[in-house]
């Protein structure tokens, strides 16, 4: 699974920041291939590409410092939104909610950038 690719290059870079980063941009590549398997009509893959997603948003859930103030909070809370958002979507085949979703993980990955230099 894309997950266990991310860990394994994490184990090789040792650098969490590096993981976060890896993890948003595997999230962005995996949406794009949601978008795809609903606009061929793919439903396997489709939810094969949404689990993968769902996986990541865990990881970077269980990754979270709830010591380390308000910001994980609020970060466990997109999250889990994003997760609902993700998952009704795929039942939907709502591309809009995708997209939107996309867009909400594009933010993260520049603000990320920013905030550790890489």
């Amino acid at each position: 699974m894309g997950l266990e690719i991310y860990n394994q290059q994490a184990a090789t870079t040792d650098d969490p920041y590096m993981l976060i980063l890896k993890l948003y941009e595997g999230l962005l590549k995996y949406l794009s291939f949601v978008e795809n398997a609903i606009e061929s009509e793919n439903v396997e893959e489709k939810f094969e590409y949404i689990n993968r997603s769902i996986a990541i948003f865990d990881e970077l859930r269980n990754i979270l410092d709830f010591d380390g103030g308000d910001v994980a909070y609020y970060l466990d809370g997109l999250y889990l939104y994003q997760i609902e958002t993700l998952f009704s979507a795929g039942v939907d085949n709502n591309l809009s909610a995708i997209a939107q979703i996309k867009k909400v993980v594009t933010g993260l990955l520049e603000a990320w950038k920013e905030e550790t230099g890489l």
